[in-house]
């Protein structure tokens, strides 16, 4: 049976990705307070059409803000993790990155009773350590590679890369990929930074992302298209309407929204791991 999943996700990084790049100033960290304006909007919209999703929730905005979190969770939205800083794991000591991965995690447990099953870095930049951290704290997916656009595979562990050589592949674990992509994330196109404008209309980037949608529906019969948003950029005005419409075209257009666990789950199902 042909079904066409949509997840939509939230990084609810408020001013966690600032401060992780020491822009610490008045300004950037309104910027990131606006988040919590933002995350209201969001879960209004969510609530109203029936729509459950993702967050992905660093450990930081847990503890800074644990009433706006608990309204996700009330939401009956999955928590995600998302670090415990906004700092790339490719940036971190090996014995930093799992302390902050634990740390973060026993976080999520305490608001959501359990630990979290997705992990997306942030920035979406691994370290050479990440696959086994993940793996030895539990974690059912990840959610940060670029690998394909609508279907999940197994992330694999101890690529051999060097520039002189071809590449090697390692082995593949349990670990199930629900790849991303710039293109399906919001601040890319939106959000004003030192190397680019942003701002661009909403009506060409929701053009972009429905065709994307539409494209899947073309050459598979079972697919997910996943789209990072962030509260403090999506939760604007005209970006609120946008998403509005975007929801209300792809439920026209017949994708079935649900969790990323759940859509694991199901791609777990289907290609259970042979390894």
């Amino acid at each position: 049976m042909a079904q066409h999943i949509v997840c939509l996700t939230f990084d609810f990084d408020v001013m966690s990705g600032h401060i992780a790049r020491k822009m610490t100033t008045p300004t950037p960290i309104s910027r990131g307070e606006f988040g919590i304006v933002g995350a209201r909007r969001i879960l209004s919209l969510l609530r109203a059409r029936n729509i459950p999703s993702t967050w992905f929730v660093p450990g930081f905005t847990i503890e800074t803000y644990p009433d706006a979190c608990a309204q996700v969770v009330d939401g009956g939205h999955e928590i995600g993790h998302h670090g415990w800083t906004h700092v790339q794991p490719a940036l971190l000591e090996p014995a930093q990155e799992k302390s902050e991965m634990i740390r973060a995690n026993d976080v999520i447990e305490r608001l959501t009773g359990q630990k979290a099953r997705g992990y997306r870095s942030p920035a979406w930049d691994l370290s050479p350590h990440t696959v086994e951290f993940l793996l030895e704290q539990g974690f059912y997916y990840e959610s940060s590679m670029m690998g394909h656009d609508y279907s999940p595979y197994r992330v694999r562990q101890g690529d051999v890369i060097e520039l002189q050589k071809p590449m090697v592949f390692g082995p593949e674990t349990p670990l199930i990929e629900i790849p991303v992509s710039w293109s399906q994330d919001d601040h890319p196109h939106f959000e004003m930074t030192a190397a680019r404008d942003g701002h661009r209309n909403t009506n060409s980037v929701m053009e972009n992302w429905v065709d994307d949608f539409i494209y899947m529906t073309r050459i598979t019969d079972w697919g997910i298209a996943t789209y990072t948003c962030h509260p403090y950029v999506i939760g604007r005005g005209h970006r609120m309407l946008m998403l509005e419409r975007f929801i209300d075209k792809l439920t026209d257009l017949g994708a079935v929204f649900m969790t990323m666990e759940d859509a694991a789950r199901l791609y777990d199902q289907r290609e259970p791991f042979k390894g």
